[in-house]
């Protein structure tokens, strides 16, 4: 064999292997938010079986719930914990209230069951002018103290602190991104947190979402938020660049604030803590929608794309994995309803994850017997005042699709106070009495639903999931040990091609 027939061949076998290892690197690069505020939550373990049976490798959890980090130990998943935003002034008061949360809720997990922590996430979104400054004398001294208590457990290198922050943090005075700055009430407090992150090898985190521009204004172009295809939107035109979709132009407004307070943001490590789009609870939020935004947000985490400002992708959080019913509505009837999967865990909308990936459904939850409470037909027939009964199912129940442009808005009277009733029952865990509304409700065993509504069957709680059991290798674990092999294999069969080419 000629010089050149080898040499060629050992081109060809490392650009081989360099594709090899870009393709699994992209398999594993998936991270999501788990909110837990739902009134019948799915098990932890399913969860994280769920989390690994799609390819998410990071998980961010809004504070330190122990079940959740009992069942993430040994999973392979890395975590951001979270400290939620009325233990920042514990935090900030005293560096020993920051060593104790540091004990309690990131060392025994490491040290107990494995629980792979990266992040701790000090408050969340502290800044936002709803709070009115509530925050912000504590967020700062609050981060510091935890900062310094993972130092003293000597966790230092491994768990890094961040401040997940609202995009309103920096504005924009003309509307064009390389007119970004921080917002001139925190300015100085905020380039000292990014300096104090960038010192302790830490990323700053942003939550960044297009949804909420679409809804807040009705004027806002409805392409401008969704990544480029089908119609396109109108470019806005800054300078040399042309941005077509509100993510890029709101990341590069940060860009153009971390740049304008001496800040290097290719230097800087970035971190989109949330962005996604609900399905429910709006006329703007449904499966549609929200398949159309997410998939256009998944390809680009596939491609590692980063911005025109910032060609480094930064690492980002989708948000949610499951609906939470038990969240707060004040910001919209859509809060409850962000999850790429339903509270259940059941695909909403088929999402393409790369390599021929699809989103596949939880597995082993246990539901309440298939029962539902409806409106009598009795009382339907002769129009009884249901009202009332309905009201006061709703107040204690989810009943946010119900809302205009919801997913059950089509309802008559009658059918609208069999789903709150229905609602209602479930909550209650179809427990005795939960169904009479003076003696309005019956109990059936025929689904109501119909069209796009669904009248839900709530997760079977009584039954306590084995969280602590010792973890085998399966589901993306078991993927993950067959990447590592099959690199293995890789490297071995390359070795054999050299001895053959060198033969």
């Amino acid at each position: 064999m000629g010089l050149n027939d080898k040499y060629n061949k050992l081109v060809f076998l490392c650009l081989s292997l360099l594709l090899f290892h870009n393709n699994l690197k992209n398999v594993d690069a998936l991270a999501c938010n788990w909110g837990t505020q739902a009134s019948h939550p799915m098990p932890p373990n399913i969860v994280v079986k769920l989390l690994r049976d799609n390819g998410f490798n990071k998980v961010k959890l809004f504070e330190a719930d122990p079940g959740a980090l009992r069942a993430l130990g040994k999973s392979g998943i890395q975590v951001m914990v979270g400290i939620p935003n009325d233990l920042l002034a514990s935090m900030a008061s005293t560096v020993t209230n920051a060593e104790l949360w540091v004990r309690q809720n990131v060392s025994q997990y490491i040290s107990k069951y494995g629980t792979d922590i990266r992040y701790v996430a000090v408050g969340n979104e502290p800044f936002l002018k709803n709070y009115k400054d509530r925050f912000v004398k504590s967020t700062y001294p609050a981060l510091q103290n935890v900062q310094a208590a993972l130092v003293k457990a000597g966790l230092g290198r491994q768990v890094k602190v961040t401040v997940p922050l609202n995009a309103d943090v920096y504005e924009s005075g003309d509307g064009l991104p390389s007119s970004g700055d921080f917002r001139s009430d925190i300015k100085t407090l905020m380039v000292s947190i990014v300096r104090f992150l960038a010192d302790s090898v830490s990323p700053i985190t942003f939550n960044i979402y297009p949804f909420l521009s679409l809804n807040a204004d009705p004027n806002f172009p409805r392409e401008y938020a969704f990544f480029p295809g089908g119609g396109g939107a109108k470019p806005v035109v800054d300078g040399s660049i042309s941005y077509t979709n509100v993510f890029d132009a709101n990341f590069d407004t940060l860009v153009s604030a971390l740049e304008k307070n001496g800040f290097d943001a290719e230097k800087v490590e970035i971190i989109v803590g949330e962005v996604g789009w609900p399905t429910d609870g709006d006329a703007n939020a449904n499966t549609a929608l929200a398949q159309r935004f997410n998939q256009g947000l998944l390809n680009r985490i596939v491609r590692g794309q980063g911005t025109p400002r910032r060609k480094t992708a930064p690492e980002v959080y989708v948000f949610s994995l499951v609906d939470e019913d038990a969240k707060s509505i004040d910001p919209g009837k859509f809060e409850r309803h962000w999850g790429i999967f339903s509270y259940d865990g059941a695909v909403k909308y088929p999402l393409s994850l790369g390599n021929g990936r699809q989103l596949v459904p939880a597995k082993g939850v246990r539901y309440q017997a298939r029962e539902w409470c409806v409106l009598s037909p009795q009382a339907a027939a002769g129009n009884a005042a249901w009202t009332s009964s309905a009201d006061y199912a709703c107040q204690q129940a989810d009943c946010t699709s119900l809302g205009p442009g919801s997913s059950c808005a089509g309802l008559d009277s009658a059918a609208n106070a069999s789903y709150a009733f229905n609602m209602y029952f479930q909550k209650m865990d179809h427990r005795r009495g939960s169904c009479v509304f003076d003696n309005l409700g019956v109990v059936t065993k025929v689904d109501p639903s119909g069209g796009s509504c669904r009248f839900p069957i709530e997760i079977d709680t009584s039954r306590k999931d084995e969280t602590l059991r010792p973890r085998k290798n399966s589901g993306a674990g078991e993927g993950k040990w067959m990447t590592v092999v099959t690199a293995e294999m890789a490297v071995v069969w390359a070795v054999y091609i050299l001895m053959i080419i060198g033969a």
